[in-house]
Formats: structure tokens, C-alpha cells, sequence
């Protein structure tokens, strides 16, 4: 593909000028590497507001990122910021109990199948470490399995394998376990297994060898940091019962699906219920909290301080308030937002697998209304990391620099995270910015037909 600079009406100076400057005070001029890259340089916001961004040039975005998630009212939602606010007078940290995290934690177990106790923390990567520590504590056993493409946080033991080149990957029903990041511990790994996921032959023949020696499953039940890949039919009920079969606790990381596919997270919507769940992103609406779920006889290893769990930030009133707000919110009128927000996400995948059709572009869509992926290649449709693998990154990249161009925002990876602030004029809106751009990408990069 020749490089070319797709045009522009946007201008970007003054990001570009404050990214120069965060270079010389903060590392690559961002706080989390999932923000280096950006185009021509990582942008700059101001403001945000219902389903739209506002930057430091006074560029205007439609949103689909929603902070990588978690916006799911979109942004600065009334109801979350009045409640926000009247808690901030009355003090953020007691080192201590307040009465709303007991409401927020039975709120919870009212809600998801498997929350039989609750605990809170700040971070998706910090809960799915409590999760695997007390799935070992309970069972005695020391490994665990997590699966290619899944991501359950940059912490040393589990950041493996999330999206390793394939001549590292090793064989499809044996994968190697890939260290994501320079500076692992590689002795943390040890006792991690992964293997491909949407594949139960390769699990039964792995669980029936190693059963003894397995503490834990960990798995996003919708592999949405791949591909927003769903799970095979039967697939996940088959897993439940080896886990049941062979004392094996069922994680599933609920961090992106949780309270985004349906009220009671992806286990309520898919019928099967872990016994370990972990929640974050839209669960805040907007403000950082996660939480753990589950079993009673697991989460009371925690009660019973037989297994440590701990955090200063932990339940404060902000982030409590705004998760209660959020939860009421997306509750109204027995969860009818879901319903709204789902309709139009599949009009929007919809428009957009039309418009493959119509430029004859290998532009794919796969996923569900409230979060869905894009991607360039074959195979058309994806099953598990591996075809995924396969996709053309620097056309992918290309289109999201020319959505971007155009005032719309679409993550990295190609992920679009839909909120209940985007409307239908919202979704024509896009579908018309896209035509545009898939054709000014035919222009650019002449690909094969589909």
C-alpha cells in the first residue's frame, strides 16, 4: 500500500504542540500506552458531552471509544454528575464503611447471576488478580488457563498472549505462553497455560491430563479486546460443566461486557454463570470502581482475611455514587436502554456492511449492537485469535485515521463502543462519514474485491 496522507479539513496544532511539551514531563507524552500512536500525534481534549468530544483545536468528534468503554450514558451524564456531586462536600476516603457501598453490593447481587458476595476495587487488572489469587487459595492447585486474544490486565502474571505475532504464538492446540511486555518476570508465567479459545477438544484433552493441577478458567465470555468474538454454540455451557467436572473455578472477565450487553453482564445474557466475575468500565460510568463477584464459599476467603485483598481507594463515595447512579440509570423501566442502544448499534453494523458491499472493500463487522469490531481481511468471520491475526492493520489504521479526520473517533483496535447518548441521527450521521472514507480508501489503496 503506497503511504499516503489521507486528506483533511482537521487541524491538529495545538495537540501536537501540547503533546511536545507532555514529552518533556510525562513518558511518551501520555499515561497509559494505550493512548501512544494517536495520528498525527495523541490528541488533546477539553470537554466531552453526551456522545461527542471537543478538542484543544476545536475539533468536534462523534465518540465511539467512550474512554475505551466505559462511558456507556456517554459522557458527563446529568444523573451521574448530580449524583457525584452531592456526595463531594461530605468527604472521598473514611478508611472505612459508608452505607452506599452495602446499596451498591446489593444492588449487584440483585442483578448478576453469580454475586452471591461482592468485593470492590479500583481497576479491572487489580480484581482479575484477586480472582486467580483466590481461586488457588481455594482449590490448592497452582496453574491456571487463560485463552489467546484475551486480555485480563498488564499485571507480570497474566499479561501474556494477548495479541502475539504468530511466529512466537507456537501450535494452534499448544500455543506458547508470550510475555506481552519487555521486563516480565518470566517465572511468573510459569504456571500460566494458554490455550485457543472456542476450542473444546483442546480444552477436555487438556483439563483431562492436568485436572489435578488447574485452579482456575479465565476468560472474557465475549472476546471483545479480539475481534468482539462470541462464543461457539454450547461452548460456554460445555466449559462450565468440566470446570464443575474437574473443581476448576470459572473466571470470567466481565470488565468490557459487564453492564454493557445486558444488565446482568454477558453471563445473564448468555445463560451460564461463572463463579468468579469481574467488573469494571461501564460499571462507573465513567469513574474508576470495579468489583469482584461470586461464589460465597470463594468470596469469604476474603472476609475471613485467609486471602488478602486490600485498597486505600477502595468504595470511596465518588466512585460508589456514580456506580449506583450508573446501575439506576441503565435499570429504569426493566433495563429498556439496552433494547435502544442495541437497535442502533446493529443499524450502524448494518450501514457499514452495506457500504462493504457497496466499494467492494474486504471491510468486515462482527459483534453485537452495544460493542462491535471492524477489520480488514479474511476470514470474514472470526472464531478466535488466530484469524484475526490475518487482518490488515495498516488498512485498519488508515481507516480509523480518516474516520478521525472526518470528526469521528473509533479506538486502536477497531472496537465501537455504542452508548445510550448516541442517537439515530447520530448513526446516519456516521454511516454517512464512512461511505466517504471507504471511498477515499479505495482511492488511496486499490484492494481486491470481496
Amino acid at each position: 500500500m503506497a503511504e499516503m496522507e489521507p486528506l483533511t479539513d482537521m487541524r491538529y496544532d495545538q495537540s501536537i504542540a501540547l503533546h511536545a511539551e507532555a514529552c518533556r514531563y510525562l513518558a511518551g507524552g501520555v499515561s497509559s500506552n494505550f493512548r501512544l500512536g494517536g495520528k498525527p500525534a495523541p490528541l488533546f481534549f477539553e470537554r466531552a458531552s453526551g456522545s461527542r468530544l471537543y478538542d484543544v483545536d476545536g475539533n468536534v468528534y462523534l465518540d465511539y471509544a467512550l474512554g475505551m468503554g466505559p462511558c456507556v450514558l456517554g459522557h458527563a451524564p446529568q444523573a451521574v454528575m448530580d449524583s457525584v456531586a452531592s456526595t463531594l462536600s461530605r468527604g472521598q476516603l473514611y478508611a472505612g464503611q459508608h452505607a452506599m457501598e452495602v446499596r451498591l453490593a446489593r444492588r449487584i447481587s440483585e442483578l448478576v447471576p453469580c454475586a452471591e458476595l461482592v468485593r470492590f476495587g479500583m481497576s479491572g487488572s487489580e480484581v482479575d488478580q484477586a480472582a486467580v489469587r483466590v481461586a488457588r487459595a481455594k482449590t490448592g492447585r497452582s496453574k491456571v488457563v487463560k485463552f489467546e486474544g484475551h486480555y485480563h490486565g498488564w499485571f507480570d502474571n497474566l499479561f501474556a498472549s494477548v495479541h502475539p505475532a504468530l511466529t512466537q504464538s507456537g501450535p494452534y492446540a499448544a500455543p506458547n505462553t508470550v510475555p506481552a511486555s519487555m521486563g516480565q518476570d518470566a517465572a511468573s508465567l510459569k504456571n500460566v497455560v494458554t490455550l485457543p479459545w472456542n476450542d473444546l477438544e483442546v480444552l477436555d484433552r487438556y483439563l483431562l491430563a492436568n485436572r489435578e493441577q488447574v485452579a482456575g478458567i479465565i476468560m472474557e465470555p465475549i472476546l471483545c479486546n479480539t475481534c468482539v468474538i462470541l462464543p461457539e454454540p454450547g461452548y460456554l455451557e460445555r466449559v462450565r460443566e468440566l470446570c464443575t467436572e474437574h473443581g476448576v473455578v470459572l473466571i470470567f472477565d466481565e470488565v468490557i461486557t459487564g453492564f454493557r450487553v445486558a444488565l446482568n453482564g454477558a453471563q445473564g445474557l448468555l445463560g451460564v454463570t461463572p463463579d468468579l466475575a469481574v467488573f469494571a468500565k461501564a460499571f462507573g460510568g465513567g469513574f474508576p470502581i470495579s468489583c469482584l463477584a461470586g461464589r460465597r464459599d470463594l468470596m469469604e476467603l476474603f472476609g475471613s482475611g485467609q486471602v488478602m485483598h486490600g485498597g486505600t481507594y477502595n468504595s470511596n463515595t465518588v466512585s460508589c455514587s456514580a456506580a449506583l447512579a450508573t446501575l439506576e440509570v441503565l435499570s429504569a423501566e426493566g433495563g429498556a436502554i439496552y433494547s435502544v442502544m442495541e437497535d442502533r448499534g446493529r443499524e450502524l453494523m448494518a450501514g457499514l456492511s452495506a457500504l462493504a458491499d457497496e466499494t467492494g472493500l474486504p471491510f468486515r463487522v462482527q459483534g453485537l449492537g452495544t460493542v462491535f469490531n471492524t477489520w480488514f481481511g479474511d476470514p470474514p468471520n472470526v472464531r478466535h485469535y488466530r484469524d484475526y491475526a490475518q487482518r490488515d492493520t495498516a488498512t485498519q489504521s488508515l481507516f480509523i485515521q480518516l474516520m478521525q479526520n472526518r470528526g469521528f473517533r473509533l479506538t486502536p483496535r477497531g472496537t465501537w463502543f455504542l452508548s445510550a447518548a448516541h442517537s439515530q441521527s447520530d448513526i446516519r450521521e456516521t454511516l454517512d462519514a464512512a461511505k466517504d472514507a471507504l471511498k477515499e480508501l479505495r482511492r488511496i489503496s486499490p484492494a481486491r474485491p470481496t
